[in-house]
């Protein structure tokens, strides 16, 4: 998504290989961002990521979520109220509040597609992944071209217990059907087939990311990996 946590260990060594899209605000839907508190230091940080330097030095007492809380508190009907509260308590990974203001924001715009991504995203960090899947699922009935979304919707059967590398891999798939290029599901299903076992397409998939993405720096662990399949 959290995807910016702790580790999973049902991932083991390869989450920190997997990129998830995290929470943005309305304006920013598109950011990406490594998947938790190890990952963020993650080299391979997709373009455009907005800077998450400071994130970190805000807490629950900080005065700009109080008075972002108190506002959307006051105006329950302000729909940018609560998105900006549930943006502030994301921030500091008060997953449940965020999601509590989220779901006023889309009963107040329901139609609102950021939102609704938002929530999946923000269930998403709280692992929380069934409810994940309802609402990534839900935005893609409204933007099915959303590759993004669908990425992250991939990932919620990875991280599930028990995980579901098969539906993980097919959303992937969907993905890389209408951009081949997209470097995010390129990675994911290459940790989908190596959590799999299936090193014949793990290397295919790898060797693709490398020729769409030579710089990524997540080439070289996830060969490594594959070459561990069957000896672990």
């Amino acid at each position: 998504m959290n995807k910016e946590n702790i580790l999973f260990a049902i991932v083991g060594l390869l989450l920190g290989l997997i990129i998830g899209f995290m929470f943005a605000n309305n304006v920013n839907q598109k950011a990406a961002l490594p998947m938790q508190t190890a990952i963020k230091q993650n080299p391979n940080m997709p373009e455009g990521h907005p800077d998450i330097s400071g994130m970190n030095q805000l807490n629950a007492s900080s005065p700009q979520i109080q008075e972002a809380i108190a506002k959307a508190q006051k105006e329950p009907e302000n729909f940018e109220a609560q998105v900006k509260a549930a943006e502030m308590n994301y921030q500091i990974e008060a997953y449940d509040k965020a999601i509590e203001y989220l779901k006023q924001a889309n009963k107040i715009k329901p139609e609102d597609y950021p939102t609704v991504v938002n929530i999946g995203n923000a269930y998403f960090d709280s692992g929380n992944y069934a409810e994940a899947e309802k609402w990534y699922s839900s935005a893609l009935e409204k933007k099915t071209d959303d590759e993004n979304v669908r990425t992250d919707l991939g990932l919620t059967f990875i991280f599930r217990d028990p995980p579901n590398y098969d539906r993980a891999i097919k959303e992937f798939e969907i993905v890389l059907a209408k951009n081949i290029n997209h470097p995010q599901a390129l990675q994911n299903l290459t940790v989908a087939y190596t959590k799999k076992g299936n090193a014949a397409k793990a290397t295919e998939t790898v060797n693709k990311l490398e020729e769409v993405d030579p710089t990524n720096a997540a080439v070289a662990k996830l060969r490594e990996e594959i070459k561990n399949i069957g000896t672990k």
